[in-house]
């Protein structure tokens, strides 16, 4: 299963997200192999790295995020991808816009975990800001995770 998640730029909410998620899995081995993760941005300039806010809050939790580079969403990537996690509604809706038959696996993390809420953006904020973030989409994974090795 490919789990994509995606923000605006791909260098703060869904960088830090693919980064946490992956590290989760590999503490977490069982049912890891059934499931790969990526990132991308709506609006990514295509290689650009992860915000400093962002690394800075990751090696905070353990988990190196200095080589993550910006992917630009597609048709072809959203194809690829069986779940799509999105940090806001506008989000969701941008992605079922560009794909309108991909709705049925696109939700918002919150929506997915069992949440109504958005993962407001970090970008331009404190490094505790984005350690929130951080902490916040943390806690979001682990109810994805959860809820994806029940099915």
């Amino acid at each position: 299963m490919n789990l994509l998640f995606v923000c605006t730029g791909n260098t703060c909410r869904s960088s830090m997200a693919e980064a946490l998620a992956r590290k989760i899995l590999s503490e977490n081995p069982e049912g890891a192999d059934k499931l790969t993760v990526s990132s991308a941005g709506v609006a990514a300039w295509p290689g650009a790295p992860a915000t400093k806010e962002a690394v800075a809050a990751l090696a905070g939790l353990g988990v190196d995020l200095s080589a993550h580079r910006a992917t630009r969403l597609t048709p072809e990537i959203i194809s690829k991808s069986d779940l799509i996690l999105t940090m806001t509604r506008a989000h969701r809706e941008h992605v079922r816009s560009i794909q309108p038959q991909a709705a049925g696996k696109v939700f918002t993390i919150a929506e997915y975990a069992g949440f109504e809420e958005d993962v407001p953006d970090p970008i331009g904020s404190s490094v505790e800001v984005y350690r929130l973030c951080a902490k916040k989409l943390e806690s979001l994974i682990f109810c994805v995770l959860e809820r994806f090795w029940k099915q």
